[in-house]
């Protein structure tokens, strides 16, 4: 699995954007967003109970990451046009406002050492990646279990400060002085 200080793999793959007609598809790629910060989650795949909840909550978070200079990116081992399906149908997803990127030949998943080899998909892991394409943060959790993206955005909070925070720091708060 790679972990922080390694370098994102580069990655180009076609992703579900939206589904107004004739903008629901596009190609996306790591060298697309020049200069911000990758919040790459990936999650075991669409039209199940944990996934959406998990997406929709990223989604209500989206302008606090794009605040940050970082943009959010979905990743599932369906493809792009699952996507599409599940977005057009779940109301928690239709105005996702970020990328929902495919996975489908697990070539990511597997670079990123995340394929869960026995269920066949992504685990549900995140990513957060500075501007200058190195892992600052890795976070995985148990198929069965949601990750907080709450916690994401405190973590990239307290990693853009480039200081030592303590336990539960939250933006705002004093930092840690070195002695």
């Amino acid at each position: 699995m790679l972990v922080p200080g390694m370098k994102i793999p580069e990655f180009k793959t076609a992703a579900c954007v939206g589904i107004e007609k004739g903008k629901e598809f596009k190609d996306v790629s790591s060298k697309d967003f020049p200069g911000k910060w990758l919040v790459l989650y990936t999650y075991p795949k669409d039209f199940t109970f944990v996934c959406p909840t998990e997406i929709a909550a990223f989604g209500k978070l989206d302008k606090e990451f794009k605040a940050r200079d970082a943009q959010l990116l979905g990743v599932s081992t369906d493809s792009e046009y699952v996507h599409h399906a599940w977005r057009s149908t779940k109301d928690e997803l239709k105005t996702l406002p970020f990328p929902m990127l495919s996975d489908l030949k697990r070539e990511l998943s597997s670079e990123l050492g995340i394929l869960d080899k026995a269920a066949g998909v992504s685990q549900r892991a995140t990513y957060i990646v500075d501007p200058e394409g190195v892992i600052r943060f890795v976070y995985v959790t148990d198929l069965s279990v949601g990750r907080s993206p709450d916690e994401v955005l405190r973590v990239l909070d307290a990693l853009q400060t480039d200081e030592l925070c303590p336990c539960n720091w939250k933006k705002g708060e004093e930092t840690l002085k070195a002695a």
